[in-house]
């Protein structure tokens, strides 16, 4: 029999994969990329920040999070405003396009959990997403990147 890590490794590449699929569909739903849902959901929970603070927060090198907050940039997801605080770097904000459409991908991807998981109990659920949240926070003890949870 595999190791218990063995099973956890394979069924958290099915979930990558599984999640891979969620990609924008051909009828042109107009989903948020990746790194765009990413990087609008730590906005929305840290407030306002500077491609220091996203770099920090993500550990993506500046060049890579310039390119992403450009395309969001054009897409009107977020806007560059002064430091809140008067800091020199410029922040970048969620924009009322960029919230639409984040809590609409949000919503998508709620209702396909709640299809994948119409046949479990309550318990099941707040259990499976207690566990979740325990494996996302021993991984960021380990990376020392701690995302803010709801």
């Amino acid at each position: 029999m595999d190791k218990p890590t063995h099973l956890i490794e394979f069924e958290t590449m099915l979930l990558g994969r599984h999640i891979h699929l969620r990609a924008p569909s051909r009828t042109g739903e107009g989903r948020l990329e990746r790194s765009a849902y990413l990087l609008l959901t730590r906005i929305r929970l840290d407030g306002a920040m500077s491609i220091g603070q996203l770099s920090d927060a993500f550990g993506l090198d500046a060049s890579t999070l310039n390119r992403q907050t450009s395309a969001m940039l054009r897409d009107g997801l977020v806007e560059r405003i002064p430091d809140p605080d008067g800091g020199i770097a410029r922040k970048f904000r969620i924009t009322a396009e960029g919230e639409r459409r984040l809590d609409a991908d949000r919503t998508r991807n709620t209702q396909g959990l709640e299809k994948v998981l119409a046949d479990w109990t309550t318990e099941e659920v707040m259990e499976f997403a207690t566990i979740l949240k325990r494996f996302n926070t021993s991984i960021e003890q380990l990376d020392g990147r701690h995302w803010p949870h709801p």
